[in-house]
């Protein structure tokens, strides 16, 4: 861990199946852009990251594939991975933020296997760092929150994100007990793709339905939104209008699966941590903890105070700056 003092200013990543942060030391989180790129299928070299890659996703040819490294919250295409890391990298490097050779603090889930772990080292470390430490999602997002992970006391972290569910209960700098499911966003975007093609025979991409999923519930005239898609009959364009209400009753489905695994996970917690859960509840953080009703149905459904941060996309990326500024915390 000496090596980290020496190589300071750092470079904290979040890197999530829906949006990469990044932290420099001094300069705050200098980037949040989805994580994504577009590249050219014969030649695979990569021609966009970020927010411009988003922007080309369901409307590529036969010469550009969009793709998306992290795929439930583990790396599916490697070579994605490592050149989106290698991307901040050399941006962060040529803008001066930070000189060659950087060390990073990248996120993972904490249900990784030890080859899977190696797999995100690998990436940074061939993405040009010096050294790389990983630390688990739900441990970075309670330092982010503040809460005291470090005594003697339980504290419980839910973290909803792009491709998992991640729910922690902390004591002593340690995860004692930890539980997760792939079903967050995208599986909410799914839903929403099969719903649209059932119940109003039109076929939608995935950004239109994580734009329905973001902007359903934020519509206070009447709830409803008006979505363009294809016309399975007709094949034509078409536009439908979709209520806050059926959506929903569409996720549902998903919002159950997330409680239940809350339920476990408490239901798990030793007599002595459970006392600290019950008084002073749990944190709610990640991208969908922004979904309106959960914060409601989540509390209601465990019976326990339920407190949705303050920045709930840049809890976690937050957590890796403590760390890329104080090193020592997890020693």
């Amino acid at each position: 861990m000496k090596i980290f003092q020496k190589l300071s200013p750092g470079i904290g990543i979040d890197l999530g199946t829906a949006n990469t942060l990044v932290y420099i030391k001094n300069k705050g989180i200098v980037y949040n852009e989805p994580s994504i790129l577009a590249r050219n299928t014969h030649t695979q070299k990569t021609i966009a990251i970020g927010h411009k890659a988003k922007s080309m996703q369901g409307r590529t040819h036969s010469g550009i594939e969009t793709v998306r490294p992290i795929r439930d919250g583990v790396v599916a295409d490697f070579q994605a991975t490592t050149e989106m890391i290698q991307h901040y990298i050399k941006e962060l490097t040529q803008k001066s933020f930070v000189g060659r050779k950087p060390f990073l603090v990248v996120t993972t889930p904490s249900y990784l296997t030890s080859v899977e772990r190696r797999a995100f080292i690998n990436a940074a470390i061939q993405a040009g760092a010096k050294e790389a430490i990983i630390i688990e999602k739900t441990f970075a997002a309670a330092i982010g929150a503040g809460l005291p992970v470090w005594e003697a006391t339980g504290s419980m972290i839910v973290d909803i994100g792009g491709g998992t569910t991640e729910v922690a209960i902390l004591s002593l700098g340690g995860v004692v007990i930890s539980n997760s499911i792939k079903i967050a966003g995208d599986e909410m975007d799914r839903l929403i793709i099969k719903h649209a093609k059932h119940a109003h025979q039109v076929v939608i991409g995935e950004a239109t339905a994580e734009q329905i999923k973001i902007n359903i519930f934020k519509n206070e005239a009447n709830g409803t939104l008006d979505v363009r898609g294809r016309d399975m009959v007709t094949g034509l364009p078409r536009t439908v209008n979709i209520t806050a209400t059926e959506i929903g009753v569409i996720l549902e489905e998903a919002i159950e699966q997330i409680c239940l695994v809350i339920k476990k996970t408490l239901e798990q917690i030793p007599p002595e941590l459970a006392s600290d859960i019950i008084e002073r509840g749990l944190i709610l953080s990640g991208g969908m903890a922004l979904l309106p009703p959960l914060e409601k149905i989540v509390s209601e459904y465990t019976q326990l105070p339920v407190i949705l941060t303050e920045t709930p996309l840049e809890i976690v990326a937050k957590g890796t700056a403590k760390i890329v500024d104080e090193p020592n915390i997890i020693m």
